[in-house]
C-alpha cells in the first residue's frame, strides 16, 4: 500500500473518530412539560397552542393534575443530580419544589385522600419502593414494604392500587394488583406498558398489554373480579394515553394525539403538534374538569438551534408563549 494511501486511510479514521467524539459530546435533547387546552371540535381533538411550564434544561417528566386542577406536579432533575417532585401553579405560572431528598422522586400522583402524594422513590440502594408525602413534600412514609420493584402505579380507592412491576433478564415487567392494608400485591398479567390509568366513572383500570411480537393492545381490568377485556389496538408502538372527562382516550403518537371512545372501530386524528415545534410526545394528563393538558415531548427547536432561533424554528407565532392561563 502506498504512503499516500495510508495517509488516507489515517485520515478518514480520524476524521471517524473526531465525529464521534463531537456526537458524544453533544447534549440530548431533554423532555419538557407542556400545558394545552384541550378543545373537543366534534369527533377530532383541537388543541390550543403548547406552552412550555417547565422550562429547563434537564429532565421533567411524569406531570400529575391536583385534583382541584390548580395545579400539576411532576419529576424533574435540576441540581444535575437527582429527581425531586416539583409544582407548577396554573394561577401564579410558578415553579416550586416540593420535595428536596437525596433519593430521587418520580410519578407523583395525588392520594385518594387528597392529603398526601404518593411516588416512586429510587431509595440509597436503588430499590424503587412506592412512598407518599405530605402535599408539602413533608413526612415521607412507605406505602408498601415488601413490593418492588415498582416502576409505575395508579389509585384505585384508598387502599388499593395498580402496579406496573419492573421485570428483569428473564421475566416481563407485569400488571399487579396490591392492598396497602395486607402488603400484599398479585400479578394480573404480564409484559405491560407503562401507562395505568383509572378510568373516569367506572372504577376500571386501563393498560397496554404489549406481548412479545404481537401487537399492542388497550385493555381494561375490573378489580373487582380481576377480569381483564380488550378494549382497542393501539396506534402502531404507541403506550401513553390519557382519558378525556367525555369517556374518549387520548394517545400520543410521534407529533399526533389520536383519540378513541367505545364502540369506535379505530382511532381518530386530532391535534398535530408538529407546528409548534413538538416531537415525541409522551405522557399526557387531563385535569379533572377537562380544561387543561399537560404533555411531555421534545422540542424540536432544541435538537437543533439555540435559543434565540426558537420562534424562527417552530414557525409558530411567538404570542402562544404568552398564552393567557387562568386569571
Amino acid at each position: 500500500m502506498s504512503a499516500m494511501a495510508t495517509s488516507r486511510i489515517v485520515l478518514a479514521a480520524a476524521g471517524v473518530a473526531m465525529t464521534a467524539v463531537v456526537l458524544a459530546q453533544t447534549p440530548q435533547p431533554q423532555p419538557e412539560i407542556f400545558l394545552a387546552s384541550p378543545s373537543p371540535d366534534g369527533i377530532r381533538l383541537a388543541v390550543g397552542a403548547p406552552v412550555n411550564i417547565s422550562q429547563n434544561a434537564d429532565y421533567d417528566n411524569q406531570p400529575a393534575f391536583l385534583p382541584d386542577g390548580s395545579g400539576i406536579l411532576f419529576s424533574s432533575k435540576r441540581d444535575g443530580t437527582q429527581n425531586d417532585i416539583f409544582r407548577y401553579d396554573l394561577k401564579s405560572r410558578q415553579v416550586t419544589q416540593v420535595t428536596k431528598t437525596p433519593e430521587s422522586e418520580y410519578s407523583p400522583l395525588v392520594t385518594p385522600d387528597k392529603k398526601t402524594f404518593s411516588v416512586i422513590r429510587v431509595e440509597a440502594d436503588k430499590t424503587q419502593r412506592l412512598w407518599r408525602f405530605n402535599l408539602d413534600g413533608s413526612n415521607p412514609q412507605l406505602v408498601l414494604d415488601k413490593v418492588k420493584p415498582v416502576g409505575y402505579h395508579a389509585w384505585i380507592d384508598a387502599t388499593h392500587l395498580a402496579l406496573f412491576i419492573l421485570g428483569d433478564a428473564t421475566s416481563a415487567n407485569t400488571l399487579q394488583l396490591a392492598d396497602t392494608t395486607t402488603g400484599e400485591a398479585s400479578v394480573i398479567e404480564s409484559s405491560i406498558g407503562r401507562s395505568l390509568l383509572v378510568r373516569p366513572g367506572r372504577g376500571t383500570v386501563s393498560f397496554v398489554h404489549k406481548p412479545q411480537g404481537g401487537a399492542w393492545i388497550v385493555k381494561e381490568l375490573d378489580p373487582k373480579t380481576r377480569a381483564t377485556s380488550v378494549l382497542v389496538p393501539t396506534p402502531e408502538r404507541s403506550e401513553d394515553c390519557a382519558w378525556l372527562p367525555d369517556g374518549r382516550l387520548v394517545m400520543a403518537q410521534g407529533t399526533k394525539l389520536l383519540t378513541w371512545r367505545a364502540g369506535d372501530e379505530k382511532w381518530t386524528e386530532g391535534a398535530d403538534l408538529s407546528a409548534a415545534g413538538l416531537t415525541q410526545i409522551t405522557r399526557l394528563a387531563v385535569s379533572p374538569d377537562g380544561r387543561w393538558m399537560a404533555l411531555v415531548a421534545i422540542e424540536r427547536a432544541r435538537e437543533a438551534l439555540s435559543d434565540g432561533d426558537t420562534a424562527r424554528a417552530t414557525g409558530v407565532n411567538v404570542s402562544w408563549l404568552f398564552w393567557p392561563l387562568p386569571a
